[in-house]
């Protein structure tokens, strides 16, 4: 086979999945609107159930609820015959994935929530399939074709189910009204986690601050740049922000030194300040742009002042060690 072929091939898969997806769109009827409305109201956990692929994608969509602030955990059936059946309460709610709807590793999971009266809202695409009539919430899947050469391998099959899960998750949050502030609670790691930081997130604060009175004179002023080590001082005036002193304005004032200088005159009056809840990808993408490694943090109420009262500050070197990353365009 030519590998110019290779591309076309996958286009072609691409573009079945793709039409077969569509079709997910006829299970949005009277029964998706009870299965929202069960887990929306459910007291207990959601307990996600399924073999094989579908296992595979009732995990993915157990940890997508968990992500968005809903108690979800997946049950292996095959494990539930030996113990985890026991994890299982009548207040909680059960979602099976089964293509067929007859895989007959999921019986003695049927059998034990139908006798203990634990809501199940089933997944497949039969509705004469053992699943669905067991279910108290029948989500019939549409049938659809496989993007495979034989037309056999659960391919469009298992995406269909996954956009299903998904749009469950979607929807479910929609209603909670859940925030990217939320989020961040519950996904703190990785990217998504240090893409939703936020500047008082990051920032120093307290006495790590390295804060001084206006008049400071050069002595002292050199004493503290050296002890916080952040590269700048901040001057402050009745507990006001004044401005700031760097290294490099404390190196250009040596030709001049004097041990009694006040350095007041040399500071940067009415320094960059930006507002606690800037996420901080933003923060980042600010200092690229102005060429400065530190900002001034501010309470919300406080931006609009003409008198500012320093809440803290972040340092480049803190954004990049979170793994903040500044995608140009996209810091808001």
């Amino acid at each position: 086979m030519k590998k110019k072929n290779y591309l076309s091939l996958a286009r072609k898969s691409a573009d079945l999945q793709i039409q077969e997806l569509k079709k997910v769109k006829k299970v949005f009827n009277n029964s998706f609107i009870k299965a929202i409305d069960a887990i929306l109201n459910c007291k207990g956990k959601i307990i996600f159930a399924g073999i094989g692929k579908s296992g595979l994608i009732a995990r993915k969509i157990s940890a997508t609820f968990s992500s968005v602030g809903v108690p979800s955990f997946f049950c292996d059936p095959a494990q539930a015959l030996h113990g985890d059946m026991g994890q299982i309460e009548k207040k909680d709610i059960l979602i099976i994935f089964s293509y067929s709807g007859n895989t007959s590793e999921l019986n003695n999971m049927l059998r034990y929530a139908n006798r203990y009266g634990i809501k199940i809202i089933g997944i497949a695409s039969k509705p004469d399939s053992i699943l669905l009539k067991a279910s108290d919430i029948k989500l019939l899947l549409p049938k659809v074709k496989e993007s495979d050469l034989t037309g056999m391998v659960p391919t469009s099959s298992t995406s269909i189910a996954l956009l299903l899960g998904d749009c469950l998750a979607t929807t479910v949050m929609y209603q909670k009204k859940f925030s990217k502030e939320k989020f961040r609670i519950f996904h703190p790691g990785g990217n998504i986690g240090s893409s939703l930081l936020l500047a008082k997130d990051i920032m120093i604060s307290g006495k790590k601050m390295p804060v001084v009175n206006f008049k400071i004179n050069f002595k002292n002023a050199l004493k503290i740049m050296n002890q916080k080590k952040l590269g700048i001082i901040v001057m402050l005036k009745n507990k006001f922000i004044k401005g700031i002193l760097t290294d490099g304005d404390l190196r250009r004032e040596l030709k001049n030194y004097s041990a009694n200088n006040k350095l007041d005159k040399f500071m940067t009056k009415d320094p960059l300040v930006v507002n606690e809840n800037m996420p901080a990808s933003k923060a980042l993408a600010i200092m690229n742009e102005k060429k400065i490694t530190s900002l001034l943090i501010v309470s919300d109420k406080d931006l609009k002042k003409k008198n500012k009262t320093l809440k803290g500050i972040i340092h480049i070197h803190f954004l990049l060690q979170n793994g903040i990353k500044w995608l140009k365009g996209k810091e808001n």
